[in-house]
């Protein structure tokens, strides 16, 4: 209970202290006054207590089975690598414990439906860090679009180049038993995602697509000015077996959707930004990843073009602090499972139908 507000505390534990961890969870969680953070826990010891020292807080764990059953705990912050995102996730629903599992829901679709099959099962709160979601362009495209801005909007692209951009190599980023996927998991998941939710949540009926794994698999040949992850590694096995670029086309019960992403790709252009364009009948928007965007129409016999700018705003923090408030109020947020399904299933549709070379049929 907190002694100023005289409510409950949201009594937190962080599982996995890397960067995500460090940059958006943990800060935003001591920020805000209705959280204690109990735990910090990573496999890597030095990185839990490094946690506790900088943020003065909390006890530093190695394994999360220490405290999985603990009953003052309320919720976790799950921040490690796609490939433990289902375990932990369905242990702590199972434990009682409302979940926030970084991005993507999971490394593949069935571990995804699992997930989201206990937390109906259990009753507890499966929040996925889609963090757009909590931006305010993004919301504010989506408002346009469902008062009839845009009239109807038909068709989505969306591109997110990069030159030579590949988080590490032969880490855990770059192998799918680890990741399941490269570009399209790694960043696709977040455009995707964001054409669902700014379009009304429409359901993929259909999709197609090719995934290659070129410039990466060539490791000791790979050329690159900086890698943010470069040592990411486990056990220096030096695997490459992800997509580092890749294209498709989706069919919703909406708009269409076709989408170009690229971890590296041999075209280098300092003005390349990601960005999604919305094309509608009556006028269309391209946002920028940044979040700025155009608004595009025609009015009085002339083209129009109006830009959209705001003060920036933290994502993570508004992200956080409505996990918080779901968890208080017991309520589901617009991140929740059932609609990262949706991505999952679209990822999932777009590697079958790489390796199958036809299109794939969703469920």
């Amino acid at each position: 209970m907190d002694e100023k507000t005289g409510r409950k505390r949201l009594r937190v534990a962080v599982i996995g202290c890397g960067s995500i961890a460090n940059a958006a969870h943990i800060p935003n969680y001591v920020a805000n006054e209705g959280v204690e953070i109990k735990y910090f826990c990573d496999i890597i010891p030095e990185r839990a207590e490094k946690a506790v020292k900088k943020y003065a807080c909390g006890k530093a764990v190695t394994d999360y089975h220490d405290f999985l059953k603990d009953p003052e705990l309320d919720a976790v912050s799950v921040c490690t690598h796609n490939d433990m995102h289902a375990p932990i996730s369905i242990d702590f629903l199972r434990a009682g414990k409302d979940v926030l599992c970084e991005k993507p829901a999971a490394r593949t679709l069935p571990e995804a439906l699992e997930m989201q099959r206990i937390a109906h099962e259990t009753g507890r709160l499966l929040v996925i860090g889609v963090v757009n979601r909590f931006g305010a362009y993004n919301n504010l495209v989506k408002k346009m679009i469902a008062r009839g801005d845009l009239g109807e909007v038909y068709h989505v692209f969306a591109s997110f180049r990069r030159y030579r951009g590949i988080p590490g190599l032969g880490g855990d980023f770059t192998r799918k038993a680890c990741s399941g996927g490269g570009v399209l998991i790694d960043i696709g998941v977040h455009n995707l995602d964001v054409i669902l939710y700014c379009c009304g949540e429409p359901k993929p009926v259909t999709a197609s697509g090719e995934a290659y794994c070129r410039l990466g698999r060539d490791i000791a040949g790979y050329t690159y000015l900086d890698m943010w992850a470069a040592d990411s590694g486990r056990g220096g096995d030096r695997v490459y077996d992800v997509d580092d670029f890749v294209t498709g086309l989706v069919r919703t019960t909406g708009p269409t959707i076709t989408f170009e992403g690229a971890w590296a790709q041999n075209i280098g252009d300092e003005n390349e930004k990601s960005f999604i364009d919305f094309l509608g009948d009556k006028g269309g928007i391209r946002m920028n990843y940044t979040g700025d965007f155009t608004y595009y129409s025609a009015q009085d016999g002339a083209l129009t073009a109006q830009k959209f700018s705001m003060k920036s705003e933290d994502f993570y923090k508004t992200e956080i602090n409505a996990f918080v408030a779901s968890c208080l109020e017991g309520a589901p947020n617009q991140a929740h499972i059932d609609y990262a399904v949706q991505t999952s299933k679209i990822m999932d549709a777009i590697y079958r139908s790489s390796e199958q070379h036809r299109e794939i049929v969703l469920d």
